[in-house]
């Protein structure tokens, strides 16, 4: 998740805020910073919503910014099948509160834009959340971070990836949130990724989640 020096490393303040939530509310959707547990649960549903009809019996998941595997936690409790998954996240406390919980999982800590060679290839990778908050990060600082890791992560998935965002289109703005708009995403997937994509803003929440396909 860097960009090759310290002064580019600004993505580490999002981060400690997130540990930072995890330190004041514990194991919880507060703990991920997600305001409420029924939107959660929606994003969780649509994250898992990538993965293509009919499937094979098996697809490799990679839960790219994982936290405390709230999503595995969720696919458990729905009876989700047919779903190898796999966490990761780039914070050594998350990775060791959800090995902790789910011994049986495979965990990866690593930063994919310095580490690409410690990801493997996965059916499907889902980035929940990773994208949503900027915190003290800059509009243009912010869109280069997305950018960059898109374009480490896009490789590593055989089939398609997920990722959700702010949507522009809300009442008011927050400072510290990525509010990305259509076009400059969709200029940024054509050009440098693939022009097969789909943009959900069906869900009802001040977001929306891009779908991207080989």
């Amino acid at each position: 998740m860097t960009l090759g020096s310290a002064q580019t490393k600004r993505y580490l303040e999002i981060v400690e805020h997130y540990e930072a939530c995890l330190a004041k509310h514990g194991d919880t959707h507060l703990g991920m910073d997600w305001p409420n547990a029924r939107d959660a649960e929606t994003r969780y549903r649509v994250m898992l919503e990538v993965i293509r009809k009919p499937a094979p019996p098996v697809v490799s998941l990679l839960d790219f910014g994982c936290g405390g595997s709230h999503l595995y936690k969720y696919m458990n409790a729905k009876d989700f099948s047919g779903i190898e998954y796999t966490g990761l996240d780039v914070s050594p406390k998350f990775v060791e509160l959800s090995r902790k919980k789910f011994p049986q999982n495979r965990y990866i800590c690593a930063d994919i834009l310095e580490e690409p060679e410690a990801v493997s290839s996965f059916d499907y990778i889902v980035m929940n959340g990773v994208f949503t908050e900027k915190r003290g990060l800059t509009f243009e600082e912010m869109l280069a971070y997305f950018e960059r890791t898109l374009s480490a992560v896009f490789p590593k998935a055989c089939v398609g990836i997920a990722f959700n965002v702010m949507s522009k289109h809300v009442d008011w703005e927050r400072d510290d949130l990525f509010h990305l708009p259509f076009d400059t995403l969709a200029r940024f997937l054509t050009a440098s990724l693939t022009r097969n994509f789909v943009i959900r803003n069906d869900y009802g929440l001040y977001e929306y989640t891009t779908y991207v396909y080989r």
